[in-house]
């Protein structure tokens, strides 16, 4: 079995692959899907192995520094420093990017000084159309990092490496192809079908 098969198979049984619901993505866009990542991370023995993975594929790149986007990708971040570190033999840092009122991104906490002139390997759970990945792409960058690739438990949007900024590669586990409408073209919302308020941005409309 491949991994990406494991995987989605994983993400199935966890119940974090969400269908036939009316979804308000963060984009703002509709759809009926959704990735409920909150039920993948409870459960440490699957990040290791998704992070393992991840390490296995990027390990000829020299990661300097995995960062990814808080709050999640900050277990993506631990992880895969973790198994990086085990096949150097020399430590790989972890750290994570805080999102600011404006919607950017910010490396506090004089992580900024960590990224500089080092191979940074961006790390995201899922990637949707791809912005907040861009947004931590280019802050990398603007600290003098250099970035080495992407990678990602799925990929649902999908998103390229011109759409993050541009990155070498982007390394998904699970590729999936779901569809997003606009407000006025989605057809939950021409059946009167209410937003989810459990998933995505609905409770918050």
């Amino acid at each position: 079995m491949s991994h990406s098969q494991l995987v989605y198979d994983t993400l199935v049984k966890l119940k974090a692959v969400i269908a036939n619901d009316h979804i308000l993505y963060t984009s703002g866009k509709h759809g009926s899907e959704y990735i409920n990542k909150d039920a993948i991370y409870p459960h440490t023995e699957l990040i290791s192995k998704i992070c393992e993975f991840f390490a296995n594929e990027f390990e000829k790149d020299q990661v300097d520094v995995v960062v990814a986007p808080a709050l999640g990708g900050i277990v993506l971040t631990q992880w895969i420093a973790h198994h990086l570190t085990k096949r150097y033999k020399k430590q790989v840092l972890a750290v994570y990017a805080e999102k600011q009122s404006s919607g950017d991104f910010e490396l506090k906490r004089g992580y900024g000084a960590m990224v500089e002139g080092k191979n940074i390997l961006v790390a995201e759970d899922v990637l949707n159309t791809g912005g907040s990945a861009k947004k931590v792409v280019e802050l990398v960058k603007d600290n003098l990092g250099m970035v080495v690739g992407l990678a990602a438990i799925v990929n649902r949007g999908g998103v390229k490496p011109d759409d993050v900024g541009y990155v070498p590669r982007i390394y998904s586990l699970v590729d999936l192809g779901f569809k997003m409408y606009e407000p006025a073209e989605c057809p939950m919302c021409k059946k009167g079908i209410p937003l989810s308020k459990e998933y995505g941005k609905g409770a918050k409309a």
